[in-house]
């Protein structure tokens, strides 16, 4: 049994039923809530995994939702955080990111014989993070409920024996079954695991909540534990979502984003939906914006005439773009930019916009060289050394998409294997690079100005360049947009933590984790 941790911060840990039951939002949360109580408060995940990921300060790589978690909580990332991060890759194998760096590309058999061999370097961090910290919000992933995967398990109730965590468990009731999942999650654990558990929370619900009372009842007689609370279903809060699941659920239905006014008068933006899409959330500030339709597309028939395609960033790069040419969106994509529509691409996307893709050493494939799309003059060569920066930088070159851009600061992160060279004018100059000034070209653009790529991540949160491309596209199309959205990630955090704090009993919360007389939450119907 794992020896228990020895730091002085108090700790909470969120499991799950399942995956995107809602562990991440209340996590966040929680974060917010906190941190609004006046506690210092730090996230942690001890394994994610997820295509999403960002960069800390000093250049680190983590998961992206503890970035967002950190984030509601008023603290500076690190990686920490999150010291394991799996970035799949295809063929049941994924890049191992440790404590910020590429360790190396492991099988599913491969990683699950590591994971005992990185746990001290979980409970290192985790250990960190209580000593600078009142309380450490911890994650879980999946479900602690897989039986077949628990002796190597390293995320969920491993980490809450060492940590002697209290544990809440979500339960999505959207998805159906949520009082089989939640009896059943408790009936697989160990009785030592089980009297960690201190609450359940519902989450996703529509309706009459009264109307779950005696479902309440009978799991508090077959468990021992009670219902802290029900979280409505809503969706008008936004939060980064952690993975694809999300991406799923929300954007995958032509025309599901637009919001406000008829196709006509609506400007359409095409994200192709790669395999292995990587930070989709660099799309979120565009679904918030009015009369902006926002759709992902898997298909041929799915991409119609937009305003607008935009290539994602990818984790393999050469098999998406192969992918692409099987599934003949690449052909598509071809002839609409034929056919006058622009055209974005960002980190994995970029590359693909280039003439070649260079893999010498077979760091991503075993092609030493696959065509591009040759949409832009690049060439893009694969190297093992990951470049992953906060960046700050400024409008060099305003024609086409970004006229009216012209010297417009402009700030995100890059996170890439390989560099990307050519004749192409590049339109963004870096001036910092992890808090160190520098002076470097980014990106490519082309003599008209509706080709653009660029390997920066967070490129439409920057809200001026955002809203010039957009009124681009918009004399391009003749419609006249209203005033843009101005997003407030903060705003969404407390709207988030109201949210729960009236549907949650923060009082009990409080008391599970040790911690009295601070949460103020409202009276809500629950077990407890």
């Amino acid at each position: 049994m794992p020896a228990k941790a020895n730091g002085q911060g108090k700790t909470l840990m969120v499991q799950g039923t399942t995956s995107h039951a809602g562990k991440s939002l209340m996590a966040t949360a929680l974060c917010r809530i906190f941190a609004q109580d006046g506690l210092r408060v730090a996230p942690f995940k001890a394994q994610n995994m997820s295509l999403n990921s960002f960069v800390t300060p000093d250049g680190g790589e983590f998961g992206r939702a503890q970035a967002v978690q950190a984030e509601a909580a008023r603290v500076a990332p690190t990686v920490e955080m999150n010291p394991i991060l799996l970035k799949p890759e295809g063929r049941r194998r994924s890049q191992v990111v440790v404590m910020g760096k590429p360790m190396r590309v492991a099988s599913a058999r491969e990683y699950y014989e590591m994971k005992l061999r990185l746990w001290p370097l979980v409970t290192q961090a985790l250990d960190t993070l209580r000593r600078h910290y009142d309380i450490v919000v911890i994650e879980g992933a999946g479900s602690p409920a897989e039986i077949n995967l628990k002796e190597h398990e390293i995320v969920n109730m491993r980490v809450a024996r060492y940590a002697n965590a209290p544990v809440i468990i979500v339960g999505d009731i959207d998805r159906g079954g949520v009082f089989a999942s939640l009896v059943g999650t408790m009936a697989l654990l160990e009785p030592e695991e089980q009297a960690l558990v201190k609450a359940f929370v519902i989450n996703k619900f529509r309706g009459d909540a009264s109307l779950l009372d005696s479902g309440f009842e009978m799991l508090r007689e077959r468990t021992g534990v009670s219902v802290a609370g029900v979280v409505p279903w809503f969706d008008d809060i936004h939060i980064p979502e952690e993975d694809s699941l999300g991406l799923d659920a929300q954007y995958t239905q032509a025309g599901r984003a637009r919001r406000g006014g008829q196709d006509g008068d609506c400007l359409d933006i095409a994200v192709v939906r790669l395999p292995h899409i990587a930070n989709f959330d660099d799309f979120d500030p565009l679904r918030q914006e009015p009369r902006v339709r926002l759709r992902y597309i898997s298909g041929v028939d799915d991409i119609g005439a937009p305003d607008l395609i935009v290539l994602p960033g990818s984790k393999t790069t050469v098999a998406d773009l192969e992918w692409m040419r099987r599934s003949g969106i690449a052909d598509a994509v071809l002839e609409r930019r034929r056919g006058g529509a622009p055209i974005i691409g960002i980190c994995g996307g970029y590359q693909m916009l280039g003439e070649r893709i260079l893999d010498p050493d077979g760091i991503e494939s075993t092609d030493a060289e696959t065509a591009g799309l040759g949409l832009l003059p690049l060439t893009t060569t694969f190297a093992a050394t990951k470049t992953t920066h906060q960046v700050r930088g400024r409008v060099a070159l305003a024609r086409g998409l970004l006229a009216g851009c012209d010297g417009g600061a402009i700030s995100g992160y890059e996170i890439h294997m390989g560099r990307t060279y050519g004749d192409a004018a590049a339109p963004f100059r870096i001036i910092e690079r992890s808090g160190s000034a520098t002076d470097s070209p980014d990106g490519a653009l082309d003599a008209d100005g509706l080709t653009l790529g660029t390997y920066m991540h967070g490129l439409f949160h920057n809200h001026s360049l955002r809203r010039a491309l957009l009124m681009q596209l918009a004399r391009r199309k003749n419609i006249t947009l209203p005033d843009g959205a101005i997003l407030d990630l903060d705003a969404e955090y407390d709207k988030l933590a109201a949210l729960v704090r009236c549907s949650v009993d923060m009082d009990a919360v409080y008391a599970m984790a040790g911690i009295g007389g601070r949460s103020g939450s409202a009276n809500v119907r629950s077990g407890v």
